[in-house]
Parts: C-alpha cells; sequence; structure tokens
C-alpha cells in the first residue's frame, strides 16, 4: 500500500509556507476543511455532462453516486468539467473535437491535485477522448460509462437509431411522409442515455470494458436502471483502492488486453469506429497497435451478439440476456485470461461465471449468430495505407463486386447531383466520395454510409458499394468502405478516382482495386491539386496542419505519447 507522503496531491497540500496556504485556503472557501485532504486520496471525476450533449445529461447524479463511493472508501472527491461533445448537434463532426478534448483532459488532470481519476463518458467520442487524455498522465483511472438509453417505440414495434437510415431512405422513395418521420422522431428517445443500439457509444462502452478499465457490467446497464448508478458508486471506492494500489493504467494498457478487446468487438458486431479510437489509445499509452491488427485478431471470431445494427435486438435485451460479461465469458478461450483489471482480478477471474440467459441475443461459439464478423482491413491501389469494412453490416451478395465509379468530389457534390434522375447510376455502381477525411472535411464525418440515389431506392435496392475517407457511424450498415487511406486531401490515390473507373471490391481477399495501371495513375496525381477548404486561424488550422491519417488513429502527432503526472513549478 501507498505511504500517505506518496500520493500526488501531498505536493500541493502537504506544503508548509504560503504555497500550502494558497492550495488549501481556497478549497476551505468551497467547505473543506484541510484535515479532509490529509492523507487521503482526492479522486478527480471527469464530467462531460452537458445539456449539449443530450447522450450524457445524466451525469450530474451520476457523479454523486461516484463521490459516494469515494467518500466511503476514505477518499476526497473533487468533481471537475471538460469540453463534452454531443455526436447528434456537433457540426460539422464532433470528431473534428476529440483530439482537442483529450488535451483538455490531459491538462485538467497533469495540472491539478488529483491522485486518481474517474471518467464520466457517454456519447461516442466522449470516451475515447477521455481515455487518450488520462493515457498521456498515467495515473490509477476508471471509466464509468453513462449507458444506453431504453428501446424506442414506434407503431408497436422497438426502433433504435439505426433506423434513422431506414427512415430517410423511406422518406426519399415516398414510402413514409415527413408527417410519419415525426412520428417516430417522438418515440426514438425514451429515457437518458446514447444510442439503444450496438453503434459507437456502446461500442466504446464495450470496449473499455474488454480492455479491463472498469468494473464488470459497465457496458451494458440501461441508463436509467439503478444498477447504473450503484455501479457509479462501486467505482467510486474501487478508484480509491486503485490510488492505494497504485495501479495505473500503463498496469492495465498492455497489449494483450487491446488483443482483447479487438476480438471483443468481433463478437458484438462493434462500430468500425473502434478501429480509430483504439489506434488513438494505443498510441497515448505507448503499445505497438497497427491496422493490420484489427483484422488479424478478430478474424477468427463469429459474431454472437444479436444486436442492430448487424442483428435485431437493441442494448437493453443485451443487458437482460447477461451483458458484456456473457459476452466476454464466452470468448474466454479465445482471450488473454491474465490481463489484469481495473479491480486488481484478471478478465479470467471477472468473468469465469457469467451466464447468457437468452440465446437469441447472446449465442455461443458452437453456434454463433454470424458466422461473419469483425473488422475485414482491405489493400489495394486506392487505399495503400488500408481501408476497412464491417461484414457483419453488410450485404452478402456485395462481398465481392465490380462496377463504374460515380465519384463525388466532396460532400456538397453528393447532395447536389445524388438525386438528379439524369445521374448515369444503377445498382451495379460503386458510389465514391472524396474528402471527407481528417483533413479533408475537416474531421472525418460520418457521412459514408451514404444515402441512394432516389430513383434507385425507387426500385426497392437498398444497398451498393460504397468507398470513401470518412466514416460511418456505428449505426449504420450497408457494404460500406471507410478510412481510406491516404485520404483525398493528403494526395492518396482514392482523389484522382473519375466517373466510369472500374472498381473491384473482395472482401474475402481483403482488395479495394480500380482498373487503373501505374502510368496512369502517375499521370493523374502530376495533375492533381487539393480541393479541400483549409482553416487559416485556431484549432482547426492546427488540426489540418497535424493530424494523422485514418490508418494512425487520427490523433494529432504532437500528442502521441506521455507527459506523464508530475509537474514541478508552483503557480505563485
Amino acid at each position: 500500500m501507498k505511504h500517505e507522503n506518496s500520493l500526488r496531491s501531498a505536493n500541493w497540500f502537504a506544503r508548509d509556507g504560503k504555497d500550502g496556504f494558497i492550495y488549501r485556503a481556497w478549497l476551505k472557501k468551497q467547505g473543506i476543511p484541510s484535515h479532509e485532504l490529509e492523507g487521503k486520496p482526492v479522486i478527480g471525476i471527469c464530467n462531460t455532462w452537458s445539456e449539449l450533449t443530450p447522450c450524457n445529461s445524466h451525469f450530474r447524479e451520476l457523479a454523486e453516486a461516484v463521490k459516494r463511493g469515494v467518500l466511503e472508501a476514505g477518499g476526497y472527491p473533487l468533481e471537475f468539467p471538460v469540453m463534452s461533445l454531443g455526436e447528434t448537434l456537433i457540426k460539422p463532426t464532433a470528431m473534428l473535437y476529440r483530439n482537442l478534448v483529450s488535451m483538455d483532459v490531459e491538462e485538467s488532470i497533469r495540472a491539478n491535485p488529483i491522485d486518481g481519476v474517474v471518467l464520466l463518458c457517454g456519447c461516442d467520442k466522449t470516451t475515447p477522448a477521455l481515455v487518450m487524455g488520462a493515457c498521456s498522465v498515467n495515473i490509477p483511472t476508471i471509466v464509468v460509462s453513462g449507458g444506453a438509453m431504453l428501446t424506442g417505440r414506434h407503431r408497436g414495434h422497438s426502433i433504435g437509431t439505426s433506423d434513422i437510415w431506414r427512415f430517410s431512405d423511406d422518406v426519399r422513395a415516398g414510402r413514409m411522409t415527413n408527417e410519419e418521420l415525426a412520428m417516430a422522431e417522438a418515440g426514438m428517445c425514451r429515457s437518458d442515455g446514447h444510442c439503444a443500439v450496438m453503434g459507437t457509444a456502446s461500442t466504446m462502452a464495450c470496449m473499455v470494458e474488454s480492455l479491463g478499465l472498469s468494473l464488470p457490467q459497465n457496458a451494458a446497464i440501461p441508463a436509467p436502471d439503478a444498477a447504473r448508478k450503484v455501479l457509479a458508486q462501486l467505482s467510486g471506492s474501487e478508484i480509491v483502492k486503485m490510488v492505494r494500489e497504485n495501479r495505473r493504467l500503463t498496469d492495465i494498457l498492455t497489449r494483450e488486453a487491446f488483443e482483447n478487446a479487438i476480438r471483443v468487438n468481433a463478437a458484438i458486431g462493434g462500430s468500425t469506429n473502434f478501429v480509430i479510437h483504439l489506434l488513438a489509445i494505443a498510441g497515448r499509452i505507448g503499445i505497438e497497435l497497427n491496422l493490420q491488427d484489427m483484422d488479424t485478431f478478430s478474424a477468427n471470431i463469429p459474431l454472437i451478439a444479436n444486436l442492430q445494427p448487424s442483428g435485431s435486438y437493441f442494448m437493453e435485451d443485451l443487458y437482460y440476456a447477461g451483458g458484456l460479461p456473457a459476452v466476454i465469458n464466452a470468448l474466454l478461450e479465445h482471450l488473454h485470461k491474465d490481463c489484469i483489471t481495473a479491480n486488481g482480478k484478471t478478465i479470467g477471474a471477472n468473468y469465469a461465471n457469467a451466464v447468457s440467459y437468452n440465446k437469441e441475443v447472446i449465442s455461443s461459439l458452437d453456434d454463433p449468430f454470424n458466422a461473419v464478423s469483425g473488422i475485414v482491413v482491405l489493400k489495394g491501389n486506392i487505399c495503400e495505407q488500408g481501408a476497412v469494412i464491417k461484414p457483419s453490416a453488410a450485404s452478402p451478395h456485395l462481398m465481392q463486386h465490380t462496377g463504374k465509379a460515380i465519384v463525388f468530389e466532396d460532400i456538397d457534390d453528393y447532395k447536389k447531383r445524388i438525386d438528379d434522375p439524369a445521374l448515369d447510376v444503377d445498382e451495379n455502381s460503386v458510389l465514391v466520395l472524396k474528402n471527407v477525411g481528417p483533413k479533408g472535411y475537416p474531421g472525418m464525418p460520418e457521412v459514408g454510409n451514404l444515402g441512394l440515389p432516389a430513383k434507385l431506392l425507387a426500385k426497392g435496392i437498398t444497398d451498393m458499394v460504397r468507398i470513401s475517407d470518412g466514416r460511418m457511424s456505428g449505426t449504420g450498415f450497408g457494404t460500406v468502405v471507410l478510412h481510406i487511406s491516404p485520404e483525398a486531401a493528403a494526395g492518396g490515390n482514392l482523389a484522382i478516382l473519375r466517373d466510369g473507373d472500374v472498381i473491384t471490391l473482395d472482401v474475402h481477399q481483403r482488395r479495394l482495386e480500380a482498373a487503373i495501371s501505374p502510368e496512369e495513375i502517375a499521370r493523374r496525381k502530376a495533375a492533381w491539386k487539393p480541393l479541400y477548404p483549409q482553416s487559416t486561424r485556431g484549432y482547426v488550422q492546427l488540426y489540418q496542419q497535424h493530424v494523422e491519417q485514418a490508418h494512425l488513429g487520427a490523433d494529432l502527432d504532437f500528442l502521441k505519447g506521455s507527459s506523464g503526472s508530475e509537474v514541478t513549478r508552483d503557480s505563485h
């Protein structure tokens, strides 16, 4: 056990003279007497509550539950805010600001008298941003996710965020009126919490649990369930123990833990955004991880969680069926069971006795819901550094496909022409969207699952091959190739594709190729000029100048690695 004088907060509160006076006196202003800070671990509660982040709107109450746990275990909680990213409201995309939030978190932790930290996160980018920031400081850390909302209801049917894409296509095809769409809207979000499907938010909650950064059952407890507050209180107690035992992120986030997370993500049909966030986290904690690992370690793992968008059920159903513990238990033979988790126990010990209570929702390796799962990494002459596709959300008949390209230079070009009756497109075409990558948009938005041309929707076509350097919402689906790297704005070969180029997708062979000779590629690239908005000031300019490509995690190049937790100079 750590001696009290080794507490990081003692460098503030155990001081003599004016420095100690200042550090203690201004906390007394809040009614905190000095003895509360003597020998007790000070626990920071990093809160992403915001009325502009509806998914995290219940975090004030959740923070109170964490505080009870901290106090119960003999620590002292101090809550602090950081920038919050509301996926549903922020323009041009929350992903543009993930790295900015990580900087906010990192510096807030490092600069303040905190011995351990509880990360309160829920909406898509809040989880990786907070974990990335904490990794660069590396003090004891535990994650408490906000939980998914209750399953939506519309006209007697269960609905979730994945249905938005179906409703949109129905409206554009004339099968659904705007009035009917408004009725569905009213039934979508029935409670606190993030998306009710296995979208990116739920994928991130599963990611942190499978990495060992949270207590068991963190991923799937619905936001309004009382068990969510119980888990928050238990997490508050656990972080105090973590500080006393000096269990830090580097003890938990080993190479083996990352491999476990990749396998679990395959089994749940997790979002393709998992790839870009896990790579960024690995870069912060100093673990060698690459894009190919996402394919390698998920290749033999079937889909055993029957959840939208790859299946039928919802996060609420996953919890009732046994939650992520039941999924992990089913995978134990494929996992590194000795990996240490936040509570000091191994993955094997935490999940050895977990049970699936509903085989329709959580099946088994012997009888999986779908043998096709995971993230497939594609290579070829239009994705030199790679691209990704999620086969479980794609159409089997399009997994090997050749068609002529319909090329959109940017999102505005797409919106202008996609529903033009004169567009020379049929169901065999390949829709190509450029300049929606990290630099090009900027921020790499979730526009990769392009809506199909209205005239094809009217014919009953529901899927086509679509490729881009952007991302797709974890709630989305379709035969969609994403994260093409290098992006068009960075001069990747995607930039020189033209209408009529013949493109072949072969998921089994891991290939994405255009029938263009190397000589023709060179000729086109010699004449190519960048075509994307370039910012001239502020954070966006900094982002465009320093953001890495998707296959590296799209972090800022100067944020890779760690600066540690030590601060030697005082402020007065």
